[in-house]
């Protein structure tokens, strides 16, 4: 990691050692076209251009940087932190964290737990995937 990345604030919600634990890198001024598959839980931090699909059929961490740029993809994994922009659809299947440098141009999709920060730029939707149990009003209405 650059000594950028020492300065940010920390997350505050994707875990701290799945960020720690990230392996993979496109650096800032690299170009990848094509997609990212893993079977495994293995983490990918983006800080220049993707185009293309991410999927983490197990686990995964996927760490957008202040300068990362994803075009027209679709993101899965147990864990996503965005701060740079994206245009596509994110599906977070623990958590997803939108900080304030972020922009999603797509859809936020997340089983469990959400974090937006009010700086964060949303065009698109944010949907909820888990189980919903919602209370009934008994007795209510009338005779």
């Amino acid at each position: 990691m650059s000594n950028h990345d020492n300065h940010r604030p920390p997350a505050r919600l994707v875990p701290a050692e799945q960020l720690n634990n990230i392996s993979s890198l496109i650096a800032e001024g690299a170009v990848f076209e094509g997609n990212f598959s893993s079977r495994e839980d293995l983490g990918l931090k983006i800080d220049g251009v993707l185009k293309g699909n991410i999927s983490f059929a197990n686990g995964g961490t996927v760490h957008i940087g202040p300068t990362g740029l994803i075009d027209g993809t679709t993101i899965e994994a147990d864990h996503i932190l965005l701060e740079g922009q994206v245009r596509g659809t994110l599906m977070a299947r623990k958590t997803l964290e939108i900080t304030g440098t972020a922009t999603l141009l797509g859809d936020a999709l997340y089983d469990a737990l959400l974090d937006i920060h009010p700086r964060a730029k949303l065009r698109g939707k944010v949907e909820f995937r888990g189980d919903l149990e919602l209370r009934t009003a008994e007795g209510t209405g009338s005779r």
